[in-house]
């Protein structure tokens, strides 16, 4: 027996759980891309909503802005993704109810929801 080198089927089996093992990781770098993305949007819109849930917050009780009901915030563009925006308030006696919600379509339709309570 030639004890010199690898038989040919030795080399072949060598490769092909090789090429197992690359086709594993492809699979999960796909997977950790698309998480980074996700973390990313996800991210751009809690700044946004938190940003502009902070804004409300600071405004006059008496403000329109701060009128029961829906109102829509329009949309921004960040990163390449629409961002649109809207909130609601609901007044309970003196206390107010204020949640924002940001929405996204990264492929799948997403939302973010922020909310706090003003009191006169």
């Amino acid at each position: 027996m030639n004890k010199k080198g690898f038989t040919l089927i030795e080399v072949l089996i060598g490769l092909v759980i090789l090429a197992v093992g690359l086709l594993a990781i492809a699979g999960m770098q796909i997977t950790a891309v698309r998480g980074n993305f996700f973390s990313h949007y996800m991210t751009q819109a809690s700044y946004v909503g938190q940003d502009r849930l902070e804004l409300l917050n600071n405004l006059p009780v008496d403000s329109a802005e701060l009128q029961a009901g829906n109102h829509n915030d329009g949309s921004t563009t960040i990163s390449g993704i629409v961002f649109n925006r809207s909130y609601n308030v609901v007044v309970n006696g003196d206390i107010r109810t204020i949640t924002y919600t940001v929405g996204w379509n990264d492929g799948v339709n997403r939302t973010i929801s922020f909310s706090t309570i003003r009191s006169i």
